[in-house]
């Protein structure tokens, strides 16, 4: 079976959908091909929570946030640490993007129908420094709609194009190899799989039925290796974070393998920084699970107590959403799988939100009434009150006896009462008057003094052991594979370099194959909001320039 197109796009996720859009605004002929079935049309980017990272925005202007471009330049390169040759291309590409962050991203993404909820979320507050991670101040833009909100523009066009015959989508279609010769990439070949009537994320089956060739331009945009835990773990830097748990949840559904990057190299085209990894330290197990394996991250407020597997707090900077790769390094360099928060339903209700869109249908349905109703109510969202009832890393208990007795039933390492009992006095006696050493409780009191955190994110502070803030919840947090920051190296076009640095004809990749842009635009670290975006950025050049 063989076809032809100006374009062949391998990935029908978001920066597959736009790099397809710009194509189509240039009369291109454009096939694109994905493994998986129809109904996962949108990838990894419809099971996100839809934040985008954007600078100086109406929305962080109206919640009183000053923010600039040098700003979340010093912001941007303190996180990602860039120290290689190879990070040439990554760093140029940040700097494209800080400048459509802070340009024309939300114009044109307004223009295109998106909206965004109007407190702006503050995440991954950062390690201490003002040269060093994090972001200075809020800027993860909630898109209206979550994943879905952000797929939706993109997506309306392309089965527009599909009915008008303009674009065509082929599904079960497994690319095995790039096709080409000295002058360049001229197609892909591979293998059919048949048909399956599973839903969106489930896993699929691998039945090969036939084969195809379709010649043309290629685009990858086939994502990650985060759904493949043999490749995490061979990329995994020992020597950096330590070694990888012998368990980790999976935060991205079974397809996303990562083996479209190695046909890219095995044609010549060249991955960089793919020791460079994003995966979540508050991992819960799926009580409800889609894919094998299945993770969903807590998205924590402040206030949380964190204590390591065996019942130690955890030091500055690895509190509850200031340093994800930090709080990484520091449970994989003690040798564990897990950690603990222990917290209050009082917090609970205030502070815990859950990653993905299926895990926030007020805010996936843009239904007001509901959102109202479920975070301002008298209990945590639905959601969240789900887990606590039916989730296995849960416990919830009157007493800190009764707590750590099931905090023991499930867990690894034995924690000893009274040890625990003394840290969380400590904490609690610090609340006693407006001054402390404590670096959580000087965190949270500043994040109370950002409007959006005092009214949505950050419950008011109060002692662990306080009854009437009960009862208190301990839950048992895993790693959670998600993200790869390193990818395809690309030029400011997308286009993909070879081993010897130069461009290759023909090959173009975008999202998360190219790591978000240019082979690891985040360097070593992300601030949030800075995978969709980039998958827009990226997915918009390579269409531009395919």
């Amino acid at each position: 079976m063989s076809s032809r197109a100006d374009v062949v796009i391998v990935g029908t996720g978001l920066s597959g959908l736009v790099a397809a859009c710009e194509l189509i605004e240039r009369g291109k002929r454009v096939i694109l091909v994905d493994q998986e079935p129809r109904a996962s049309l949108g990838g990894q980017a419809f099971w996100s929570l839809g934040g985008l990272f954007m600078i100086d925005t109406p929305e962080q202007r109206r919640m009183r946030i000053r923010d600039s471009l040098d700003l979340a330049r010093q912001d941007w390169l303190g996180a990602a640490g860039f120290d290689r040759a190879e990070d040439f291309w990554p760093r140029a590409w940040a700097d494209a993007y800080l400048n459509f962050a802070a340009g024309e991203m939300r114009s044109w993404l307004h223009g295109l129908g998106m909206r965004w909820f109007p407190v702006v979320g503050w995440a991954e507050r950062g390690g201490g420094l003002a040269d060093g991670h994090g972001n200075s101040l809020p800027r993860f833009h909630l898109t209206w709609g979550t994943g879905p909100g952000v797929l939706d523009p993109f997506l309306r066009r392309v089965l527009a194009a599909e009915r008008e015959g303009k674009v065509e989508l082929l599904f079960r279609r497994r690319v095995t190899r790039l096709i080409g010769d000295a002058n360049g990439i001229t197609g892909v070949e591979g293998e059919i799989l048949a048909e399956d009537g599973v839903s969106r994320g489930q896993q699929s089956n691998r039945d090969v039925v036939g084969d195809f060739r379709i010649e043309g331009a290629v685009i990858i945009a086939s994502g990650g290796i985060g759904g493949n835990q043999e490749l995490v773990r061979s990329a995994w830097p020992v020597e950096r974070l330590g070694a990888p748990p012998d368990q980790m949840l999976s935060g991205v559904p079974h397809h996303v393998d990562g083996l479209m990057i190695g046909h890219a190299e095995a044609a010549g085209a060249r991955p960089i920084n793919g020791d460079r990894m994003w995966h979540y330290t508050e991992g819960i197990t799926n009580w409800d699970p889609i894919w094998p394996n299945h993770g969903i991250r807590i998205l924590p407020g402040p206030s949380s107590l964190w204590f390591d597997a065996n019942g130690n707090r955890m030091p500055a900077p690895c509190l509850p959403g200031f340093d994800n790769l930090a709080t990484l390094q520091h449970i994989c360099k003690l040798g564990h799988s897990y950690s603990w928060f222990v917290t209050t339903q009082k917090i609970v209700k205030k502070e815990f939100a859950l990653s993905g869109s299926e895990q926030n249908p007020d805010l996936t349905g843009r239904d007001i009434g509901l959102l109202l109703r479920s975070r301002l109510g008298r209990l945590a969202p639905p959601p969240v009150e789900a887990f606590k009832a039916k989730g296995k890393d849960f416990i919830v208990a009157e007493t800190l006896e009764e707590l750590v007795a099931g905090m023991n039933r499930i867990g690894d390492h034995p924690l000893d009462l009274a040890h625990l009992r003394s840290q969380i006095e400590a904490r609690d006696r610090e609340l006693g008057n407006p001054f402390a050493k404590d670096a959580q409780i000087v965190a949270l009191r500043q994040a109370r003094g950002y409007l959006g955190d005092r009214f949505m994110r950050t419950a008011p502070p109060h002692r662990i052991l306080d009854a009437k803030a009960g009862p208190l919840i301990a839950v048992r947090l895993n790693i959670l594979t998600r993200k790869s920051l390193g990818g395809l190296e690309t030029d400011l076009n997308s286009q993909a370099l070879g081993r010897s640095g130069a461009l290759i004809p023909g090959l173009y990749a975008c999202g998360e194959a190219a790591g978000f842009g240019g082979g690891g635009y985040h360097g070593y670290n992300a601030l949030e909001g800075t995978f969709l975006g980039g998958c827009i950025f990226s997915g918009r050049k390579a269409g531009r320039a395919a």
